[in-house]
């Protein structure tokens, strides 16, 4: 075959696979639609060779032979620095001396990581978070409530039931794991994850098309880094949600290759979408940092798509791109987070500290729970605690404390949490005695007329015309007064309409507990019992509005939430309890979505004390340049220390290199724009295609936390820096192939690669513990803002 030629629906002609061309046509900037191939190409050795094509993974253009150099361009020496092994996907990586490399690097990792993992049996950092609270709730199946999705702590989980821990004991009564506890092998496990970082970063830059030395190179600096390998040894989540985070990169950087160089919709071409979608859901299913991920990708395939669309491929291959996408990158990543809290929902069936924040109908679901263990059927005499239907107001609820005006009778609010004050007790209506304890047992149904007596005061609810609502004024006061100061007949009498049996038949007018949805009106004036979203002042201690909605005709037919109610729980002795997971349906996707919405609250709720002074938080600007290290444990002078410091060498440069790059791309295309540009054709869309996913993904990782009002600590900058590491090396790759013709490549490499080792040991006791004082180590005190043996602003 002369030349290697694209058929007219954007798909290569299948070409063999030895050898790999060195350009592209300038016109189509390297895509694959329509494009041409030179005939000159590289073998194996990087040698020129015959006239073959291959129609895979041609090498890039920065990185062949040229009469005359530009920016993109390499030496002229046969060196092969272009990722030749790519031609087959990670499968002709494992044939090929890459392998070597993948080994190696492991290796390597393997060491650092597990180097003295076990040395200290304290609780470190928040071991005592993730370890001791939350994996052994799966083990125990206790339902808990977290800021975070719910993988990564699954998988602190399963390490904790690998290694033999059955949940039984509470690892939060001390701040040390006990004798027959095997941290260790927790450790390790959590660790596997931080030590796959290295070969997920070689394996990257080869499919950014950096040269095998600095892709090597980039993968040490993920290796040397002392940050992410402190925490890559611990019990936590960081290191799960860094594994994925370098997973989503990978098949993100491989897809767009196999895209763009390969055979759309082939087998490889959906597996490594397919992989990218995977790893965006397990990503924002570890931690909702992920989601910055998403959006990088998401960033990229919008541009790509748009770039096929000025390609004007056929519409039928562009609506497929667009469908596939779709499903591969949204439908996907959705089904991997819905499908990890279905699991934790599954295990989680026990009550738990956490259940609060979930509603009445899962709180019912949980075995042991308040909820679950009650009447069914709801009889006069009963204490029932009511909650609204609209959403966050909560329960009927009164106190001692009076209105200001009005009647100046005793308060009516609605309290979202469980109180005394709550409880209220059925009786019949007014004039009618009864006995709740020796009277035959009476159901209440559609139609009753009823009494509510507050339980801890006495006070029955009321409402009259003469008092208007303190706040919604068209409405009429809602009070509890004393029944036996009451002066006006029926004005505490309420009818019970039934509204809806969400278990039962509609013909059954029985009042059940949490299935049963009512009105209550009242009797005389017509007006319905209402809570909205109007908060009373400091002195209705900022509690929910109940007010009676007007009704002049009294047959009003209100279904909307804020007249409705439901028995939330009841307590009577002279009825059996039941189980009322059996009349309480479940509902996965609303159960869904409100621990979602519970999760952003709380994480909202997180806001840092700016009067108060802690060593341990940090503020965003201070990351990339490593200005307050973390101290994970107590500082005594035998106590075994750890620091999270990273390596500074690649912390200052990395952060240079990312804040640089910007300018750096603006020059350079103000130099094309004048037509004087250093770049020959394609050559800097080439390098934007493979740096765009770096330098995005550091920013996407880094900018958000300025806008974020939580507290914020070092490691939440270990995502973006794992970008601005293979940023780093991205930017070396380039300049030492420019720099005479890549001729000290290698040498660079190894160069700046034993400096970065060095300063790795030189940091390590941080690392792997230090039991000695700490003023030992005040050399290593780089910054004076390091608090490495004093704490320079402890009150």
């Amino acid at each position: 075959m002369e030349s290697g030629h694209l058929k007219q629906r954007g798909r290569h002609t299948p070409v063999s696979a030895e050898t790999l061309p060195f350009t592209t046509d300038s016109t189509s900037g390297g895509r694959n639609h329509g494009a041409k191939y030179s005939t000159h190409t590289l073998n194996a050795r990087g040698e020129g060779s015959s006239s073959k094509t291959y129609g895979a993974y041609p090498a890039v253009a920065s990185t062949v032979q040229r009469d005359s150099g530009g920016i993109g361009s390499s030496h002229r020496d046969n060196t092969d620095f272009s990722a030749i092994s790519l031609a087959d996907g990670i499968s002709g990586i494992l044939r090929s001396r890459d392998l070597v490399a993948v080994v190696v690097l492991t290796l390597f990792s393997l060491m650092t990581r597990l180097y003295r993992i076990g040395r200290s049996n304290k609780k470190l950092w928040d071991e005592s978070h993730f370890c001791s609270n939350f994996g052994p709730k799966y083990l125990n199946r206790t339902y808990y409530h977290d800021v975070h999705p719910p993988l990564a702590k699954m998988l602190v989980a399963l390490a904790q039931t690998l290694a033999g821990f059955n949940g039984s004991y509470d690892l939060k009564s001390a701040n040390k794991y006990p004798d027959h506890i095997d941290y260790t092998t927790m450790r390790v496990q959590i660790a596997m994850y931080g030590i796959a970082l290295v070969p997920l970063a070689y394996l990257t830059c080869l499919q950014l098309r950096m040269s095998r030395p600095m892709s090597i190179l980039a993968a040490s600096f993920v290796l040397l880094d002392n940050a992410i390998c402190v925490m890559s040894r611990l019990v936590l989540l960081d290191g799960q949600l860094l594994f994925f985070t370098a997973l989503t990169l990978l098949s993100a950087a491989t897809f767009k290759n196999v895209d763009k160089y390969g055979e759309p919709f082939s087998y490889r071409w959906w597996a490594w979408l397919m992989m990218t979608g995977f790893s965006l859901g397990c990503a924002m299913s570890s931690k909702w940092v992920g989601l910055f991920c998403v959006i990088l990708v998401g960033i990229v395939t919008v541009e790509d798509l748009f770039r096929k669309f000025c390609d004007r491929i056929p519409l039928e291959d562009y609506t497929m791109h667009w469908l596939t996408r779709i499903n591969g990158l949204i439908v996907l990543p959705l089904i991997v987070y819905m499908a990890c809290f279905w699991v934790h929902f599954k295990i989680l069936h026990r009550t738990g500290s956490g259940e609060h924040k979930m509603s009445a109908n899962f709180q019912a679901r949980l075995l042991g729970s308040k909820l679950n263990s009650q009447p069914y059927d709801i009889t006069y005499g009963a204490f029932v605690d009511m909650r609204s239907l609209y959403n966050g107001p909560g329960l009927l609820h009164s106190h001692i404390h009076l209105y200001p005006s009005m009647s100046r009778q005793q308060q009516v609010t609605c309290f979202p949490h469980r109180d005394t004050n709550n409880v209220w007790q059925l009786h019949k209506a007014r004039g009618i005695e009864a006995n709740y304890t020796l009277d035959k047992i009476e159901f209440v149904t559609h139609g009753d007329i009823v009494q509510l007596v507050h339980n801890k005061t006495g006070a029955v609810l009321r409402s009259s015309k003469q008092f208007l609502a303190p706040l919604t004024t068209n409405h009429f006061e809602v009070a509890a007064e004393n029944i036996t100061a009451s002066s006006d007949d029926g004005i505490s009498d309420w009818r019970v309409e039934v509204v809806k049996q969400k278990h039962s038949k509609s013909s059954d007018t029985r009042l059940h507990a949490m299935t049963t949805v009512f009105r209550l009106r009242h009797v005389s004036m017509g007006c319905l019992l209402r809570v909205g979203s109007r908060r009373l002042p400091k002195w209705g201690w900022g509690q929910s509005e109940v007010t009676c909605l007007p009704d002049t005709t009294h047959k009003k037919d209100v279904k909307s939430n804020d007249v409705l109610w439901y028995i939330e729980h009841n307590t009577n002795k002279r009825m059996l309890n039941d189980d009322l997971s059996k009349y309480v349906k479940g509902d996965f996707f609303v159960d869904m979505v409100q621990l979602n919405i519970e999760m952003g609250k709380t994480n909202s709720g997180l806001s840092p004390d700016r009067d108060k002074y802690n060593a341990l938080e940090s503020d965003p600007w201070s990351w990339p340049f490593l200005i307050y290290p973390m101290r994970m444990v107590g500082w005594g002078d035998k106590t075994i220390k750890y620091y999270e410091v990273g390596n500074p060498i690649l912390w200052w440069a990395s952060a240079i290199a990312c804040i640089v790059y910007p300018f750096r791309l603006l020059y350079w295309l103000a130099r094309q724009r004048r037509q004087c540009s250093d770049w020959r054709s394609g050559e800097l869309l080439e390098f934007w295609d493979n740096s765009k996913l770096l330098w995005g993904g550091w920013a996407l990782h880094y900018f958000p936390f300025f806008l974020m009002g939580r507290v914020t600590y070092i490691h939440h900058y270990l995502p973006a820096l794992y970008f601005a590491l293979l940023q780093l090396a991205f930017d070396l790759d380039l300049v030492f192939k420019h720099w005479r013709r890549g001729r000290y490549l290698h040498l660079a490499a190894w160069c700046i690669g034993a400096l970065v080792c060095l300063v790795f040991l030189y940091f390590s006791p941080f690392t792997y513990g230090w039991d000695r004082p700490a003023k030992e180590l005040a050399g290593r005190r780089w910054l004076s803002t390091w608090n490495v043996y004093e704490d320079m602003y402890a009150m």
